[in-house]
């Protein structure tokens, strides 16, 4: 059955007397914005100006109205969530249940369009959506005729070339040669070309189909183009900043009706526009009254959620770009008590911030402020390390928000794998993990080949590999490929032996191609891989062997969670943090370089800044009591410590908002120097009682007994900075963190 053969059942928009004041709480801009109805309008809500309540409540507002049905409104959002939520909302203010809503994410509206014309595309009514796993072995298959090296354009870079084309509207005739890009030897077009046939082939389509393909039949069959516009009275779009090409352009198709007034209303912020890695185009929502002439502009300007410094401290930050439309947000809380201004922290180093951060977090939490209003929001993922470690350290509950922790990532266990096998060339688990990443055309019948040639031998996997080779019993690429991977772990091994363990596992993982797979994948997730992968080497310094290093990791993975049902502080990247808000927000890591990141400081050019400036802003208004800043004097890297110089963005926060303390912290010393652990650190200017370990846990002496949670009871022999050595009663001794044993 077809949308235009469909009977709508009766529907009444009388109201009911839980929808009757639905306006009432409303202040002037958001009522406007609710009802200015007819023609193109554009909401440029603020961050915490109430912009759900005003997309839900118009959408209510067109209903209870008599304006349309709801069967002839289009609502759009970026998430399922999202469009939970204004359903509810929705429901909740008409008193009943609606049905038959064109209600949902930008996908799955789509699908439901092409399912009623699949033809369109050349698929069934029954077609196939793919999973990622199914569109990468599908695309290796349409490869192997060109005989693409897939160690150096592995088959998930070209999916992420493909994907940008089909997120940018670009069907494979239509990209042009000034589109076309060198990956896969120049043959990235043509393959597009062949992984779309396929598919069609398949009556299947993959996730970027869904809008690519509707849109080319909007575009392409202008009677379907025209149902859909006499059906949609009225559209509703959410988050309009984040849009990406192909989006905008389905969105202006059904919108634009020729030689009438378009009654599309988009509610966005331009001034968070954070996701242009993954398409989108902050240029979608400033051309908005070019697309749509005659277009109203409502700015919603009165912030609910945060304190007057924290909203001057971002508008005066956000006012040094140029590419925005303009607004000014003022706070609309009705505060009694004096707000605190935004604090800018400088500290020596890295390493000193996150402890200055989980003491700070630690004592706020000691005077009433729960754990589950503190975020920690940092610029990339790779930062998360120091603070997981120093936050199990201090005991403080913490949930990663939008990832995963640091060691738990797929790239860190991948480069662990490594090191293990490094360590110990007989950990089979190691082998199997790695021996096939990146690909080596070790698949599971050659594994086991292995397995049994290495049995027989009564040897570890990587020993029985090395004798196969020996003997000429691998042939092809196959040899050729192990022959490589056995060289690296063998001249590794004797690297390890001259340099030591941070050299040899940085070359590790080089002469085994894994860095080199996370350079080549296309996809916008491999920087922050390869930044992570860095940050695991520069974790390498801190321990005097690769043994001591792998010891304190399996402690730390093995640390069990006790506190389920605990408030927990949030610890995220700034992009995980759009749409969330806490009393308290630490914002660390602001010196050049990291934030701005590097890579827009080298290719980011004037967008690139303005962009950071952005995630900056979005930064400070997820506070809505305190926003607490911080920039280190220098960070570690796995050469030694590198100065750092403050982010640009702290001399951008106007001064009447903003408190700056330069914490008098002594220049020529470290977090590690035994002087500072004996004497105390510096925490925001004001000297801190002394502890032995920075968890600001017991002290320990040697001769103390203590138990640890998997290797018993023991009596502690030497004490070291944050570090003890244990001898345990099975005769085994340990060098541990102090944090993981308790005294008896």
């Amino acid at each position: 059955m077809t949308i235009s053969e469909y009977s709508p059942p009766p529907y009444s928009s009388e109201n009911t007397e839980e929808n009757k004041d639905y306006l009432s709480h409303l202040n002037t801009e958001q009522r406007n914005a609710i009802e200015t109805t007819d023609g193109p309008l554009l909401v440029l809500a603020g961050a915490g100006t109430g912009k759900t309540r005003v997309l839900t409540t118009r959408f209510a507002h067109i209903l209870l109205t008599g304006r349309a049905k709801p069967w002839q409104i289009l609502a759009v959002t970026f998430t399922n969530k999202a469009s939970r939520e204004m359903r509810e909302r929705v429901n909740a203010i008409l008193g009943t249940e609606t049905e038959r809503l064109w209600l949902g994410t930008f996908h799955a509206l789509c699908t439901r369009m092409l399912r009623q014309h699949p033809e369109c595309a050349g698929l069934t009514h029954n077609f196939t959506i793919l999973d990622t796993d199914d569109q990468l072995r599908l695309l290796r298959q349409v490869m192997e005729p060109w005989h693409i090296d897939t160690k150096r354009w592995p088959a998930p870079g070209l999916m992420g070339v493909i994907q940008r084309w089909k997120d940018r509207g670009l069907t494979p005739s239509a990209v042009t040669d000034a589109e076309d890009c060198d990956f896969a030897a120049g043959h990235a077009r043509a393959i597009y070309a062949a992984y779309q046939t396929r598919l069609r082939e398949l009556d299947a389509c993959d996730f970027g189909d869904l809008m690519l393909h509707v849109t080319e039949m909007l575009r392409t069959h202008p009677e379907i183009l025209a149902h859909y516009q006499r059906l949609f009275r009225y559209i509703l779009v959410d988050e309009y900043q984040d849009t990406n090409t192909v989006q905008y352009l389905w969105l202006r198709l059904l919108a634009r009706r020729q030689g009438e007034v378009s009654n599309i209303c988009c509610v966005g912020d331009d001034d968070q526009s954070i996701y242009s890695w993954r398409g989108a185009e902050i240029a979608n929502i400033l051309r908005f009254e070019q697309d749509f002439p005659g277009a109203q502009v409502v700015r919603l300007e009165r912030n609910y959620r945060s304190t007057r410094h924290i909203l001057g401290a971002a508008a005066g930050l956000i006012a040094h770009n140029t590419e925005r439309l303009g607004k000014t947000l003022r706070t609309g809380r009705d505060d009694n008590q004096p707000a605190a201004k935004v604090v800018v922290t400088g500290v020596e180093d890295s390493e000193i911030e996150a402890l200055a951060i989980c003491t700070e977090a630690n004592s706020l939490h000691r005077q009433g402020h729960s754990l589950a209003e503190m975020a920690i929001l940092v610029r990339a993922g790779f930062q998360t390390r120091a603070f997981e470690e120093r936050l199990m350290q201090t005991g403080l509950p913490y949930r990663i928000i939008g990832g995963t922790r640091f060691y738990e990532r797929a790239e860190i266990r991948d480069a662990l794998a490594y090191l293990r096998l490094l360590h110990n060339p007989a950990d089979n688990l190691a082998f199997e993990r790695i021996i096939n990443v990146p690909k080596r055309g070790i698949g599971p019948a050659s594994l086991q080949k292995l397995h049994t040639a290495s049995r027989s031998e009564q040897v570890p996997l990587f020993a029985g590999t090395e004798m196969m080779l020996s003997r000429g019993e691998l042939k092809g690429k196959i040899a050729e490929h192990l022959n490589s991977f056995v060289s690296a772990l063998l001249s590794t091994q004797s690297l390890l032996q001259r340099e030591g363990h941070v050299q040899a596992a940085e070359y590790l993982l080089e002469a085994s191609g894994y860095l080199d797979m996370w350079r080549n994948d296309r996809s916008p997730e491999a920087p922050g891989r390869l930044e992570n992968l860095k940050e695991l080497v520069r974790a390498l310094t801190d321990f005097g062997t690769l043994g001591e290093f792998l010891e304190h990791i399996a402690l730390v993975m093995e640390h069990d969670d006790k506190t389920a049902s605990e408030a927990k502080l949030s610890l995220m990247t700034l992009h995980g943090a759009k749409g969330l808000e806490f009393d308290i927000v630490f914002l660390p890591g602001w010196e050049e370089g990291v934030f701005p990141s590097q890579r827009t400081l080298d290719d980011g050019g004037q967008k690139g800044l303005e962009e950071e400036r952005r995630l900056a802003y979005v930064g400070i208004t997820r506070a809505r009591l305190h926003a607490l800043i911080y920039h280190a004097g220098r960070r570690r890297t796995y050469t030694g410590w590198q100065p750092s110089m403050p982010s640009r963005f702290l001399d951008e926060l106007p001064e009447e908002h903003v408190t700056r303390k330069n914490d008098g912290i002594p220049r020529q010393k470290s977090l590690r120097d035994e002087s500072l652990f004996s004497q105390g650190i510096m925490n925001n200017g004001h000297r801190q009682g002394s502890f032995s370990a920075p968890s600001g846990g017991p002290s320990f002496q040697p001769g103390e007994q203590v138990t640890h949670p998997r290797f018993g009871n023991g009596i502690v022999l030497n004490v070291e900075h944050t570090h003890l050595e244990i001898v345990f009663e099975n005769g085994q001794t340990k060098r541990l963190l102090s944090s993981f044993v308790k005294k008896i």
